[in-house]
């Protein structure tokens, strides 16, 4: 009980020790981690223009993104995608509030109103806008489809978005005029002409190897020039390939195997009961290329022309006799057996109208579709039953029914097209059928109602039956490809990277100037992991990685490691070496020149006195010369008869002599050229104005800090 009583009365001083303790802990574990105290927070992808854009919200439209791009687009691809749309809007953002414009629920009807002024569910019997079936069809969305509400929440978003940013630019515009005195100097820019004697020294007169250029030349060629030569932090890497590709030996396997269905196997002396019949005899072709064959192409039902045939093949497959067969061949990736399993006359073109009706869920039904499969279906049954006996209201219902905008401005029509052409279901129906036959066929795209209006040059087309196998490598290609890498890896541990490579007559690829956030590495494609390693904390020069690619194995090595800041004197030579030789030839130049005069210089140079006539400003160049505009400016300041001093040009050192200058028409009034100002003004607006707000905003991009990339 003492003990007891003696803790209760130093709790106080307990409590301020383990305080201190915990204090102490969570201080060491800051300092630790001094991102923790310096950094955005790991939830903040980018502050643009003192606003944040969060982790979650950003990684939420690059997920709505992905869907709506397709496996088409590599997510890397979609974020930047993602990235770019969030900056301008950001950016774009900040404008709008600095000048109070916003779009308010009046205005927003106006733009849905006239965005839907043709959508036939919005139009009532008149063939006006309703704004309550908008209303309507807004509620039951909101009801039945909270995906399908999404996508309108984001369609209005994006209708309001492109309208303020329509209005903005319409702002910006209204302020940029041309005013009177500016369309004078535009005319005499254009209008004032000088012609000219002029004497070139090209600087391709003095040889490349005779200018010395020392790393300090480029170093303060660099510091003259730092905006050109500012860089992101980079990477070099390094690496080797180790590819799963088919040896020889695995494609002579996968003939073997295909010969076997060509010849056919049976009972043999051994008592084998395997048999396989021979694919000429089979009857039922789709369950032998299916489900006996096992083909990594299942059976096409569909008649080709000889022009879809492979064509390395085409004449080989066409010319078969019906049962006949062709193989093995390569082609695509496959070697194949083929055979001819059908032969008909069918039309190479045709020509045919048609009403689609959309269902919720169909490929490319527009926004507005309320109908189920069910309800689509019985809308089209009804259209046919009545088109049946007055084919004559066919464009009435393509303008008030079909979703297919491509043909609605056609009455739905779609004239002379090849076969094949439109998806499985349409084009059998307008290819096996006859002129005039009328039905409704469902696709992918909904519900059609198609009449067949035309048919014309039938020819001979084929149904081919293939048997194809995919080349791939075997098990033992594989694993040799396994172990080739493994040793690689093992040895560059310990040697020399390009020694070991040459040593196994393996190729080494170089890769420089890989930036934080890039996805390719050329030669294996998308591989963002080699990049984030390259870019990690505590990786080294000298550090190797493996990564697995598809297909194969990536041995990679870390080069060079680039800050951000201004370029290395090594990298920056390529282009910085050109422009200080240029500017030590037009020293050497000046320094061997005394002469005074045109002709005096052309003597002492062993070059001739050229002419030009007509130059203007606004086109500074000189005809025999190119583009000159110091040169041209220099000639603008001189008098008529008035001989310059050396001018440094772009290809070369000049003199030059006007010998007539030539003043512009003096005009009455100056307003039409006035307006041509403005207007190159105001388009100069959609080009230039964003790109100049961006590289005036404040924009921290902490992508590769959060992870998202």
């Amino acid at each position: 009980m003492a003990v007891l009583n003696k803790i209760r009365q130093r709790s106080l001083f307990l409590i301020l020790i383990i305080a201190l303790a915990l204090f102490s802990f969570v201080l060491a574990d800051l300092f630790k981690n001094s991102d923790a105290l310096t950094s955005k927070s790991q939830n903040i992808v980018a502050t643009i223009n003192g606003k944040d854009i969060s982790r979650e919200d950003f990684l939420q439209k690059v997920e709505a993104a992905q869907r709506q791009a397709g496996p088409s687009a590599t997510n890397t691809q979609v974020m930047n995608r993602v990235w770019e749309q969030e900056v301008r809007n950001a950016v774009l953002g900040t404008q709008y509030e600095e000048l109070g414009i916003s779009i308010e629920q009046d205005q927003m009807r106006d733009l849905l109103k006239t965005a839907l002024a043709t959508s036939p569910e919005f139009l009532n019997e008149a063939g006006l806008f309703d704004e309550n079936k908008l209303n309507e069809y807004i509620a039951n969305l909101k009801e039945t489809s909270p995906v399908g509400y999404q996508s309108w929440v984001d369609y209005e978003k994006q209708i309001a978005n492109n309208a303020l940013q329509q209005n903005y630019f319409n702002l910006v515009k209204a302020g940029l005029t041309g005013t009177l005195a500016e369309g004078e100097l535009d005319h005499k820019l254009a209008g004032n002409k000088v012609d000219i004697k002029f004497v070139q020294i090209p600087y391709s007169s003095i040889a490349d190897s005779v200018i010395k250029v020392s790393k300090s030349d480029v170093s303060s060629y660099i510091s003259k020039n730092k905006k050109k030569y500012e860089v992101e932090a980079s990477r070099d890497i390094k690496f080797v390939e180790f590819k799963e590709v088919p040896s020889i030996e695995d494609e002579n396997a996968l003939k073997a195997e295909l010969e076997t269905y060509i010849n056919g196997r049976f009972v043999d002396d051994t008592g084998r009961k395997d048999t396989i019949v021979a694919f000429a005899k089979v009857k039922n072709n789709e369950e032998y290329i299916n489900v006996i064959t096992e083909s990594d192409l299942k059976f096409d039902d569909r008649f080709v022309f000889k022009s879809s045939l492979p064509t390395a093949v085409a004449d080989s497959i066409y010319n078969l006799n019906e049962g006949e067969v062709f193989g093995p061949y390569k082609d695509n990736g496959f070697f194949k057996v083929s055979k001819v399993v059908a032969v008909k006359q069918i039309p190479d073109s045709a020509k045919v109208r048609h009403i689609l009706i959309p269902f919720l869920g169909a490929r490319s039904a527009p926004p507005e579709t309320t109908q189920t499969e069910a309800q689509a279906k019985v809308t089209a049954d009804s259209l046919l039953n009545i088109l049946k006996s007055n084919r004559s209201k066919f464009s009435e219902f393509v303008t008030e029914f079909s979703s297919d905008q491509g043909s609605v401005a056609n009455e739905g029509r779609y004239d002379w097209h090849p076969y094949n052409t439109m998806v499985p279901e349409f084009n059998d129906f307008e290819f096996n059928g006859k002129v005039g036959d009328l039905d409704v066929v469902k696709t992918i795209f909904g519900f059609h109602i198609i009449e067949i209006e035309g048919q014309k040059d039938k020819k001979k087309a084929v149904q081919v039956g293939t048997i194809a196998r995919t080349i791939e490598p075997s098990e033992t290609t594989i694993d040799k490809v396994f172990r080739d890498a493994s040793n690689f890896e093992v040895k560059v541990a310990e040697k020399d990277f390009e020694e070991v490579a040459t040593e196994s007559k393996f190729t080494v690829r170089p890769v420089n100037g890989i930036k934080i956030l890039d996805e390719n590495i050329p030669g294996v494609g998308n591989q963002r992991p080699i990049v984030r390693w390259a870019f990690e904390e505590g990786v080294e020069e000298g550090d190797t990685k493996r990564f697995n690619i598809p297909d194969g194995y990536v041995i990679a090595q870390l080069v060079a490691k680039h800050k951000e800041g201004l370029m290395s004197v090594e990298d920056a030579s390529i282009t910085a070496l050109p422009a200080i030789r240029k500017e030590k030839k037009a020293e050497m130049i000046r320094e061997r020149v005394s002469a005074t005069t045109i002709e005096d210089l052309a003597s002492a140079e062993n070059v001739s006195v050229r002419s030009a006539s007509a130059i203007n400003m606004k086109t500074p160049t000189i005809s025999g010369a190119g583009r000159e505009p110091m040169v041209v400016g220099a000639a603008f300041g001189l008098n008529e008869g008035e001989t310059s001093k050396l001018i440094d040009g772009e290809n070369g050192v000049y003199m030059v002599q006007v010998t007539k200058v030539t003043p512009a028409v003096e005009l009455d009034n100056y307003q039409a050229a006035a307006n041509r100002v403005e207007q190159q003004k105001s388009s100069a607006v959609n080009a230039k104005l964003y790109n100049a707000l961006r590289e005036a905003a404040e924009i921290e991009d902490n992508r590769a800090k959060t992870q998202v990339q």
